[in-house]
């Protein structure tokens, strides 16, 4: 049986799909390697992870050497809690302003510019920095964080009363577009696939069925997230009961809808369908 390098986004919204099999409830012929989003995108395109999960802008951008597992993403229904822009000044009042964006980030990057492109009507400057609020803030008007970085610094902000705005770019998205936002899928290399079309069924029903364990075993999950991250259970229980990874119908619409955006604002090269293993093409 072919050995599977799978990638696994190192943040709590992938614990419900990853659990099982970080604890072996679950066993198969694979390794599993964590790391953020934009170093798991980097490590797939480069060839080194057969299976990831991807930013769905980078999907959008090598849509032609990967193929989409079906009934799986990372997406929420409006407010999201763990894609957040801090500032000093509402996001209306930024026009010419400095903000940092997350070097682990992707697709928050892409949706933090089309909102403040086609929502709020601001032109800001975009500058990438190591994901600390305070070193960001120091430099810039504004910072976007994504994952476990951004609810640690919301909560440690919190405790801390400072006088910040937090502007969730999933509600954000949700009051533009209506849509739910979709903010990675998973992806399976094209060449594998073609070449090994029994590895699709296998890893699909795989992630699909540790996913089912991951949700039936909450408390655990969520006590495993709070040793991670040291934040507060029920803020972690809230999360989790926030965070979608399913992929039908509505994911499908929201995430042509990102797409189109992204290509006006041109960050893509052209509109494009989603491959969708066994769906063919939506």
């Amino acid at each position: 049986m072919t050995c599977l390098r799978v990638g696994q986004v190192d943040y709590i919204n992938c614990l419900p799909v990853y659990h099982a099999l970080e604890d072996g409830l679950l066993v198969d012929n694979l390794e599993l390697v964590k790391g953020t989003p934009a170093t798991l995108n980097q490590m797939f395109l480069n060839g080194e992870l057969d299976v990831t999960p991807m930013s769905s802008i980078e999907y959008a951008r090598n849509n032609d050497r990967c193929i989409i597992l079906p009934n799986l993403s990372i997406s929420a229904d409006g407010k999201e809690g763990s894609i957040l822009l801090f500032s000093h000044l509402p996001v209306i009042e930024m026009e010419g302003k400095k903000v940092c964006v997350s070097t682990s980030s992707a697709t928050s990057v892409a949706l933090l510019r089309i909102l403040f492109e086609h929502y709020y009507h601001v032109e800001v400057e975009i500058m990438p920095a190591e994901p600390d609020l305070n070193s960001m803030l120091a430099s810039s008007d504004g910072a976007l964080l994504i994952g476990d970085d951004a609810m640690c610094a919301h909560q440690k902000m919190q405790q801390e009363k400072q006088d910040l705005l937090v502007t969730d770019l999933g509600e954000a998205w949700k009051e533009f577009t209506g849509e739910k936002m979709v903010y990675a899928v998973w992806v399976v290399q094209s060449a594998l696939a073609e070449a090994n079309p029994e590895i699709m069924s296998r890893i699909s029903n795989l992630l699909i069925e540790s996913q089912a364990l991951g949700l039936d075993d909450r408390k655990v999950l969520a006590e495993k997230a709070h040793q991670r991250t040291k934040l507060p259970r029920e803020i972690i229980t809230d999360y989790l009961d926030t965070i979608e990874h399913k992929l039908g119908d509505d994911e499908c619409r929201a995430l042509n809808t990102f797409f189109d955006f992204a290509y006006k604002s041109g960050l893509t090269d052209e509109r494009i369908k989603l491959n969708i293993w066994c769906n063919n093409i939506v």
